[in-house]
C-alpha cells in the first residue's frame, strides 16, 4: 500500500472505531443492561458492551493520533469527527431502528461535501 493511502486508511479505521463505540455505549444504556450506580457499583461489571465502547473510544484517539502524525490537524479533525457523526447516524438506523429525516441526510451531504472541500488540496 502506498504511504500516501496510509493516512487515509487510519482515518477511515478511526471513523469506524469511534462509530462502534458510540454504537456499544448506546447498547450498554439499554436494558436490562445498566451503568454504575450507588445503588449497585458492581452490576456494571457485566455491562460488556459498556468496556467494550470504552476501549474503543481509546482506540479511536491512538488512531487520531496516528492520523495528526501524518495529516494536518485542520484535515484530520473535521474528517475524524464529521465522519464519525455521519456513520453514527447511519448506524442508529440500521441497529437502533431511530428515526432519519430527509434533513438528517441533507446535512450528512453537506457535512461530507464541506469535508471535501477542506480536503481537496491534501494529498
Amino acid at each position: 500500500m502506498p504511504v500516501n493511502s496510509v493516512k487515509w486508511l487510519i482515518l477511515l479505521l478511526g471513523i469506524a472505531v469511534n462509530a462502534s463505540a458510540s454504537v456499544l455505549v448506546k447498547m450498554a444504556m439499554q436494558p436490562p443492561r445498566q451503568f454504575p450506580s450507588m445503588r449497585d457499583p458492581w452490576g456494571a461489571l457485566g455491562n460488556w458492551p459498556f468496556w467494550l465502547g470504552l476501549g474503543l473510544y481509546g482506540a479511536a484517539f491512538l488512531l487520531y493520533a496516528a492520523a495528526l502524525s501524518r495529516l494536518p490537524l485542520n484535515v484530520a479533525h473535521p474528517v475524524l469527527t464529521s465522519g464519525a457523526v455521519a456513520a453514527v447516524a447511519l448506524l442508529s438506523v440500521l441497529i437502533f431502528k431511530e428515526p432519519f429525516y430527509w434533513t438528517t441526510g441533507l446535512g450528512i451531504v453537506l457535512v461530507i461535501a464541506g469535508v471535501v472541500l477542506i480536503t481537496l488540496r491534501v494529498g
